[in-house]
């Protein structure tokens, strides 16, 4: 037998429904960055009124992606970053940089992902102490929009 999850939203999927729906842009200026979103998304969900569901949060970008991790420390970013850049190298045969050149642009963001899902609790994203939310620029500078979805649980 499988044990179903149980729902955050409420006693049954009917009783949760989308909320509000809003884009931000995010102006990047390295080639690879992470930007700290944290602040503009905690204004949406404060906006938004609601106090227990989900917010999802998205970047229609192929050369773009979403992570959750520490802020404290700056070198965390740009350890991130030099990680994903001993993964994925630059320049190395890949086929699709006959194309645009940005082959490893495309592999870092599927690595990191393109969508994030955190709970709303009490009115409030519920991060951890350490956690932030980055939008991750593999292939900057550019105007990048987030997409973030408010479901509402209540």
């Amino acid at each position: 037998m499988i044990n179903r999850p149980r729902l955050f939203l409420g006693s049954s999927p009917s009783t949760a429904s989308f909320k509000m729906i809003k884009e931000i842009t995010v102006s990047t200026s390295k080639k690879q960055e992470l930007v700290d979103v944290t602040e503009k998304i905690n204004e949406i969900v404060s906006e938004s009124k609601v106090k227990n569901g989900i917010c999802l949060i998205y970047v229609p970008h192929a050369t773009a992606g979403l992570t959750i991790n520490e802020n404290a420390d700056p070198n965390v970013k740009d350890d991130i970053v030099s990680a994903l850049n001993k993964i994925v190298k630059e320049h190395d045969g890949w086929k699709h940089d006959k194309v645009d050149n940005n082959a490893a642009a495309h592999i870092k963001s599927s690595i990191v992902g393109c969508s994030l899902a955190v709970p709303i609790k009490d009115g409030s994203l519920t991060l951890g102490t350490w956690q932030d939310i980055f939008l991750c620029d593999f292939d900057g500078p550019r105007n990048r929009t987030v997409i973030i979805s408010i479901l509402k649980g209540d």
